[in-house]
């Protein structure tokens, strides 16, 4: 049994190839996003196909998964290149590790005249979907796949199994299996069942692979101290999850995509450097952190402030969540708005924590344990109140 409309998101994207239209690959900025554009991306360079443009969202800027801004922008580039060749060509919009809540995104996109196939992971916010011609969600509703807790990733490399049939040769699927097992392991989905499997497989790889990336790494003095291979990947993987966007391509983009080692090697310091002040930053948020929980001690952590770094805070929500064992909302607060993210202990399920107080957001979503929200800053109080009260009358929200 397939995936419900994997086959048909690979004839789409077959059409799209053999009619040259303008295929745009949108993912979100993270480790699982960026591999999920890349093993897409070279399965359709292997069909004789090319990636019209790419574009992964700023979370500061942009928001979570696809944004208004993103889509204009897009719109842009089309524009300038059927000016420059004097022809209008169907557009192909795939989100990638994102969409499943853009509704009003999707409606935007579909009004421009673009196709649009969404391949996500994240939940579907009341069995909604949004208006896309083609969605891969193993967790939509008629799902009868009996496995649904893929990365997006793992969903991708399904799709390109898919696609390049003999095509797929033992080298490439080598390749895309050793970044379906980091991206399977930094978006933190269970290691069972085909997850387990992509891990093994994937990991096994990793000493010996053809990518520059992953020879600079071996080379790299940092993985030589240690001597155990789990925290070699621990810390490859610590490194290409930090989350930035520069010149609208996030680093472990660039980094897993670079064709020499010598670049490799000048992207891999640069990372470094940024996990040192990364961690000076964690650390000083984490201490404020910790003074303004002591003070309060409620069921519910839920701290924020404009001086937080955004890319941050889920790094640390999860740090707290693990130690106090209660559901953690930190926030970014902006001019008007603030953006946050939420991890909650098991057997919570965040998103409909956040559901039944939805009324107070203007966007919501992601995965039962780790998700993310928006609201105007004038709600922040209203919308503590009210997951305080449905928290503390539904304590188990599974």
């Amino acid at each position: 049994m397939e995936i419900k409309n994997l086959k048909k998101a690979a004839k789409r994207i077959k059409k799209a190839i053999q009619d040259n239209e303008r295929i745009i690959l949108y993912g979100d900025a993270d480790l699982d996003g960026a591999t999920s554009v890349i093993i897409l991306q070279e399965t359709i360079k292997t069909l004789g196909g090319q990636v019209f443009s790419f574009y992964f969202p700023d979370r500061e800027k942009d928001g979570y998964g696809i944004s208004k801004n993103g889509l204009k922008y897009l719109a842009q580039l089309i524009a300038q290149a059927a000016k420059q060749e004097k022809k209008k060509k169907p557009v192909l919009l795939i989100a990638l590790d994102c969409g499943i809540s853009n509704y009003q995104e999707i409606a935007l996109a579909k009004k421009m005249g673009w196709a649009v196939i969404i391949i996500d992971h994240h939940q579907v916010l009341n069995n909604q979907l949004p208006a896309a011609d083609i969605i891969v969600n193993p967790k939509q509703k008629g799902e009868r796949y009996s496995f649904k807790d893929f990365a997006c990733v793992g969903l991708v490399f399904k799709l390109a199994q898919v696609l390049l049939g003999g095509k797929l040769t033992e080298s490439l699927q080598r390749n895309f299996l050793e970044l379906v097992a980091l991206a399977t392991i930094a978006d933190m989905m269970p290691q069972e069942g085909e997850n387990k499997d992509f891990i093994e497989q994937g990991l096994s790889y990793l000493e010996n692979s053809w990518r520059p990336a992953f020879q600079a790494f071996w080379e790299t003095e940092e993985l030589k101290q240690y001597t155990d291979m789990r925290q070699k990947i621990g810390k490859i993987i610590s490194l290409l999850n930090i989350r930035d966007v520069e010149q609208k391509w996030p680093t472990s983009f660039r980094l897993l995509n670079c064709s020499s080692r010598d670049e490799a090697k000048e992207i891999i310091k640069d990372l470094l450097a940024k996990y040192q002040l990364r961690r000076a930053k964690i650390n000083e948020i984490t201490a404020e952190l910790e003074e303004r929980i002591k003070q309060k001690n409620e069921p519910i952590i839920f701290e924020g402030d404009e001086k937080f770094d955004l890319i941050l805070l889920s790094s640390i929500a999860s740090d707290f969540c693990q130690k106090y064992q209660k559901p953690v909302f930190l926030y970014k607060k902006m001019k008007t708005e603030s953006q946050g993210t939420v991890r909650t202990p098991k057997g919570i399920n965040s998103v409909l924590l956040m559901g039944q107080c939805a009324k107070y957001l203007l966007s919501y979503g992601g995965h039962p344990l780790a998700a993310g929200f928006r609201l105007k800053n004038k709600n922040l109080e209203k919308f503590k109140k009210c997951l305080l009260t449905v928290y503390e009358k539904n304590n188990y929200l599974h």
